[in-house]
């Protein structure tokens, strides 16, 4: 059974820094694509950051560019979201998923991850 754990999330004043953990569970032998994404009420799920399997290909959407840095332990099976420079409007829950791959890529498609976490709420206050 797969099951992908998130913890991090917090309160924070806009311009500090905190840093989300996921782990994933189940997938011991096979390669998988992390994504991290959030979500506010009333909009739809986006996609915040994806890694590749190996770590060597990351993805970010612009608005949070040169701020957060996804990152992976592949021996510990977890997947991290260092945010730095944090602004009210990263406000949101944040989900992290994980999709089975046979090669190092990234997924950027949503509907292509097949496990979800449960979510961590990120507040950050002006």
């Amino acid at each position: 059974q797969v099951q992908v754990v998130e913890s991090g999330g917090g309160l924070v004043q806009a311009g500090g820094s905190l840093r989300l953990s996921c782990a994933a569970s189940g997938l011991t032998g096979r390669m998988y694509a992390m994504g991290w994404f959030r979500q506010t009420p009333g909009k739809a799920r986006a996609l915040v950051a994806a890694i590749s399997w190996s770590g060597g290909r990351t993805w970010y959407t612009d608005s949070v560019k040169g701020r957060f840095t996804i990152s992976r332990d592949n021996a510990k099976n977890t997947v991290g979201l260092q945010m730095n420079s944090l602004k009210p409007e990263d406000t949101a829950v944040y989900y992290c998923a994980a999709h089975p791959v046979s090669t190092s890529v990234y997924v950027t498609v949503g509907a292509d991850y097949d496990y979800w976490g449960q979510g961590t709420q990120v507040t950050v206050s002006s």
